[in-house]
């Protein structure tokens, strides 16, 4: 958290000089100081300090060796409570925002290849069993649902965070006159917190990035399966390209969905992370408690996890190919019709559903054909056209969703989300 640690120290040095409470000199030294160790760990030569404790206690001691004493001024008014809490909330802010644009990537590949298979007809399954015909780009637009969702919910954790705690000291407050609401306007913050004890023990916004971060994994472990699924043998709907697969080391003919595989696996990374977080937060008394410390490598870890599964999942969609023939042909499996069989019965013949149902299930049973009455010929193509109601995989309405999204999109691009 350098640069957040870093961009928190020049605002807060630069308000105790305009504030009067050090001399303007010795704040422009600070900060001055302050910029050449950004330059330093950026450019891979800043001389860390192992025994030193932390990201904080690395720049103060290195800003003492680059300007002396005065850098001794920079803590006034401050605790290393409140400057860790601040620190980590610009950090969760910054990470909130780069996984919302990781979402819109990956609903962009989805939106993509939905635009291209807007009528391409494929079984779809409830239980794992087929049950009715739908176009591909139905399912595909599905997943583009559930990301939106997920972008929304790191937005909504970025919101969360955007509180800025600094001015709050240790747990009580401070004795001189600091201008918090020039701090936190300077690093970007909306709001400054309400109350010193809850400020530096807070870690709600903590929770929901990892809540929002969970959810997502839970969606691209789904996405995962669907693709495992698709991709195997038995099925053969899609194909994926050699940089979202791997070989056999042992079968020349295999290729395996490795990256779906590895997405769907590290879920639990995420999920655990956000219950580690839970159980420790929840035994701890006011204020500030030496365990938070341990928040910071459970989020990280889930923030890279995350957003780098995030990428990959765009990467694979946008690369899968769909065999067209093998998904309509399973597609045209007379018994996925069933249903519009007995709508049409019920429609034309005036007959109560369940009844309907009765005739149709009798058919598709093998019982005596003297039994049943005769019934309309419905082909898969037939069936999605009359599905043909909002949020329906009738193609004019997945058109319309795809529409949808790509306007969706266009508007999250203009709000600087991706």
């Amino acid at each position: 958290m350098y640069a957040e640690d870093i961009a928190a120290s020049v605002a807060h040095a630069r308000m105790l000089g305009k504030q009067g409470i050090i001399p303007e000199d010795d704040a422009a030294a600070i900060i001055a100081g302050l910029s050449k160790i950004r330059t330093e760990i950026e450019g891979g030569t800043f001389p860390w300090r192992p025994e030193l404790e932390d990201i904080h206690m690395n720049v103060e001691a290195r800003l003492f060796d680059l300007i002396g004493e005065v850098a001794g001024k920079l803590h006034t008014g401050r605790s290393r409570n409140d400057q860790v809490a601040t620190d980590f909330r610009l950090y969760v802010m910054r990470r909130a925002s780069e996984s919302v644009a990781q979402c819109r990537r990956l609903q962009r590949a989805l939106l993509d290849q939905a635009e291209a298979h807007r009528s391409t007809l494929v079984p779809g399954y409830t239980h794992l069993q087929r049950a009715q015909p739908i176009v591909f780009g139905h399912a595909l637009m599905a997943y583009f649902e559930m990301f939106g969702r997920d972008a929304a919910a790191f937005a909504s954790a970025r919101e969360s965070a955007d509180v800025c705690p600094l001015g709050s000291g240790a747990l009580a407050g401070t004795t001189f006159a600091i201008d918090r609401a020039a701090v936190a306007s300077e690093l970007g913050f909306s709001r400054i917190s309400g109350n010193s004890m809850d400020a530096v023990s807070d870690r709600d916004f903590a929770l929901d990035y990892l809540f929002a971060a969970a959810k997502a994994m839970v969606h691209l472990s789904r996405l995962a399966e669907d693709v495992v699924i698709w991709s195997s043998q038995e099925f053969g709907f899609v194909r994926l390209s050699e940089r979202y697969s791997t070989g056999s080391s042992m079968m020349p003919q295999k290729r395996n969905p490795d990256y779906a595989e590895l997405i769907r696996g590290r879920s639990g990374r995420v999920t655990g992370a956000l219950m580690s977080l839970l159980m420790m937060i929840k035994g701890l008394p006011m204020t500030y408690n030496r365990d938070l410390q341990e928040d910071k490598s459970q989020l990280m870890d889930a923030a890279d996890t995350v957003d780098s599964a995030l990428e990959a999942a765009a990467g694979m969609v946008s690369e899968m190919q769909v065999d067209i023939a093998r998904a309509e042909d399973a597609a045209s499996d007379p018994a996925l019709v069933a249903t519009d069989i007995a709508d049409m019965l019920v429609r034309e013949q005036g007959i109560p559903f369940r009844e309907a149902y009765a005739r149709v299930k009798a058919r598709e049973m093998g019982e005596s054909a003297d039994a049943i009455v005769a019934m309309p010929e419905v082909t898969a193509r037939d069936s999605v056209e009359m599905r043909d109601v909002y949020g329906g995989t009738a193609p004019g309405q997945v058109s319309a969703a795809v529409m949808r999204g790509y306007g969706e999109l266009d508007a999250a691009r203009l709000r600087g989300e991706w």
